[in-house]
């Protein structure tokens, strides 16, 4: 199976077998949150040298701010085939230094079939790059995206109290800008209203 799914690698993102019989690949993840994140205040982004050292950012200072991901962003993984989605979850938060719980997030596939998108939530001990050798190296066929773990309402008392006091602070933003945008465009409606009405006094009978 992974010599047919490395003959249709076109990327040089090939799957290798080991001795023991687990296999290592490489993933995919589109992130489509919807939801601010929270992360530590003024930490630079992990280097190359604090991922080898393993230096966790995050425990060097206890600020904490939420903002938005780039929608849609997308993260490449080196995973191995016992790597699970709970693992891939708190990997990717821990290079975004995201500090939330990981329990708010879900990993889900999504797959094109018949002209129609699927998306389907994935159990936190199911094996993505198992998933990935089944379907192929198309991503056509086969996607991940990590998204906000939806259970029906939105349970409140998971988030701490300076995560919500920065969702207070980032909705009074928004809707600040929201304000903004209308009165721009009602101000510039009322200037070509009144630009029309003096064209037409202007104008003889």
């Amino acid at each position: 199976m992974i010599s047919n799914y490395n003959s249709k690698v076109n990327n040089c993102l090939l799957m290798k077998l080991n001795d023991d019989g687990t296999y290592t690949g490489f993933i995919k993840v589109h992130l489509k949150l919807r939801r601010p994140v929270t992360v530590p205040a003024g930490i630079r982004p992990p280097s190359i040298h604090d991922a080898l050292k393993e230096v966790n950012l995050a425990n060097m200072t206890e600020k904490r701010t939420s903002f938005y991901l780039p929608l849609d962003a997308i993260k490449q993984l080196h995973i191995s085939s016992t790597t699970t989605v709970s693992e891939v979850i708190q990997g990717l938060l821990k290079k975004f230094m995201v500090v939330d719980n990981p329990q708010k997030f879900a990993l889900f596939k999504q797959m094109q079939k018949d002209g129609q998108v699927l998306s389907q939530k994935l159990p936190v001990t199911e094996c993505p790059l198992y998933l990935r050798l089944l379907a192929g190296p198309d991503t056509d066929i086969l996607n991940f995206v990590l998204k906000e773990n939806e259970t029906g309402e939105v349970e409140w008392d998971n988030f701490s109290i300076p995560e919500l006091q920065n969702f207070l602070v980032i909705l009074e933003r928004e809707e600040k800008d929201k304000i903004q945008q209308v009165q721009k465009k009602y101000s510039r409606f009322k200037q070509r209203l009144q630009e029309a009405l003096k064209e037409a006094n202007g104008k003889p009978g």
